[in-house]
């Protein structure tokens, strides 16, 4: 079975894209999961943070919004003392102010999924420029990066988010060779563009 390149150097890799990157994503708690990573990503690798996955998990609640836009200093020095944890102060202060957001956007919006998944008309979207070149960000990424900035998000610039969309399946990204291109194609609404 063929895959995308960029996944076969080790195993987490390779689980996270066969069973997650780029499958179109309609659960708000999951995408908060992935914007909470992408932020602790910024100036590291995307494998270290599958690696720390298991400490976000245990740090931040299960990712739940809710309960991460209450945190309070005590909580800021616990995350910062934990084992394995990343320690930024700034990328978890960052982390509670953008879940404060996103429970903003929920209330507007019914659900951040909603949100989101409307810039694109709620279809996967395939370039087919992309296919040819590696893309880091585009008019989309930066389009989602400038509202959710305007909206009081940190850390979630241009590049960031085109990773974000393209881990939420809005973009699809995979490879033509790579099964989960045509399972993506096959399976869920889409629109192609150059």
């Amino acid at each position: 079975m063929s895959k995308c390149t960029w996944c076969q150097s080790d195993i987490l890799s390779e689980a996270y894209h066969d069973e997650e990157w780029g499958i179109p994503l309609h659960d708000d708690r999951k995408h908060f999961e992935y914007l909470l990573m992408e932020v602790m990503q910024c100036g590291l690798s995307w494998n270290l943070m599958l690696k720390k996955r298991e400490t976000f998990r245990m740090c931040f609640d299960d990712f739940d919004y809710d309960k991460i836009a209450a945190y309070d200093e005590q909580k800021i020095r616990s995350i910062m003392l934990t084992e394995n944890m990343i320690k930024s102060e700034r990328k978890i202060r960052a982390i509670i102010n953008n879940a404060i957001q996103y429970r903003k956007i929920i209330d507007e919006f019914g659900t951040f999924d909603e949100f989101l998944w409307a810039y694109s008309k709620h279809k996967t979207i395939v370039y087919q420029s992309h296919q040819k070149q590696h893309v880091a960000s585009n008019e989309l990424s930066d389009l989602v990066s400038k509202e959710l900035k305007q909206r009081g998000f940190k850390y979630l610039g241009s590049i960031t988010v085109y990773s974000h969309l393209q881990a939420c399946g809005i973009i699809n990204d995979h490879e033509k060779k790579c099964f989960q291109y045509q399972y993506i194609m096959e399976n869920y609404p889409v629109e192609i563009q150059e």
